[in-house]
């Protein structure tokens, strides 16, 4: 009879416990849902929204990826994206020298610096730095990103006989990628020659 006396309360110390852990455990992602929450206002906060007119500049790049058949991508650069002018505190903290955009993975912004309105040819240019955007705000880091756009740089129309002549863009975003990714550039009968 004393054994079964104290089955009840084993039974309510092991349902206090996972309570408590269950407890704990909703404390937590709470708290830290809250805390993400908090750093993405700040972010936003310390940053300015673009103008308009800049606004239907990336909308017209937005809509030449889905042309160009990136619909996942546009989806989530049309969609999802708080797209800002201005440094937030975070970049500032990093520092994104000449940088056309920087991205704020995984809070989905995307900060266009000047370069990308006045420095890119047209709307493909855009597009493509967009694309290079939209890899980050997938988890891609550096390299992947940059490799994506430079294997579908034909795929998007931003070539070299088109846009190394023109483009300091264009120009830039090779030389970063033959730095970054240098087995790119392996091809052709010098060994030298891009492979895409």
């Amino acid at each position: 009879m004393a054994a079964a006396a104290s089955e009840p309360d084993d039974w309510e110390s092991d349902q206090v416990k996972t309570r408590g852990l269950g407890r704990r455990l909703i404390w937590i992602f709470g708290a830290t849902l809250v805390l993400l929450f908090a750093w993405y206002l700040s972010l936003l906060a310390s940053s300015n929204h673009l103008s308009y007119d800049r606004r239907k500049t990336v909308d017209d790049a937005v809509m030449v990826l889905e042309q160009k058949g990136y619909g996942k991508e546009a989806f989530v650069l049309r969609n999802l994206v708080a797209y800002r002018e201005t440094d937030n505190w975070w970049n500032n903290s990093v520092g994104h020298h000449e940088a056309y955009a920087a991205t704020n993975f995984p809070f989905e912004i995307v900060t266009l610096y000047p370069q990308f309105f006045e420095k890119t040819v047209d709307d493909n240019e855009r597009a493509a730095i967009l694309l290079h955007e939209a890899c980050h705000l997938f988890g891609s880091g550096e390299e992947s990103s940059l490799e994506r756009v430079w294997r579908d740089k034909q795929r998007l129309g931003w070539t070299a006989e088109k846009y190394g002549p023109i483009s300091e863009a264009w120009n830039n975003t090779r030389q970063l990628t033959m730095n970054r990714l240098p087995q790119l550039f392996k091809c052709g009968s010098d060994g030298q020659s891009d492979c895409f």
